[in-house]
């Protein structure tokens, strides 16, 4: 079980069909995971953002830093909006 969310709410195929859709139309994070090794960060992004002195593990997980991180990334560099980064 991964202690991070992997996704929002979904429909059925959705994902595929999105992933699909991306890779057609030039998906800028496949682009940016040929390049760079966004793990490499992995080990700082999780000593820097989680809190490990949690008391229980109730609430819901949070979102993966790396995931995260790239998200942060791809705004800076195209300076999207909040709507277009979500989108």
């Amino acid at each position: 079980m991964s202690k991070y969310k992997t996704t929002g709410k979904q429909i059925l195929f959705d994902a595929e069909n999105t992933i699909q859709k991306l890779s057609e139309i030039g998906n800028p994070l496949e682009k940016l995971d040929s390049v760079i090794d966004f793990e490499m960060f992995r080990s700082r992004l999780e000593e820097a953002m989680v809190n490990h002195n949690t008391k229980s593990n109730a609430g819901a997980k949070q979102y993966d830093v790396v995931m995260m991180f790239k998200v942060m990334v791809l705004r800076q560099y195209y300076n999207l909006s909040y709507e277009q980064t979500e989108y």
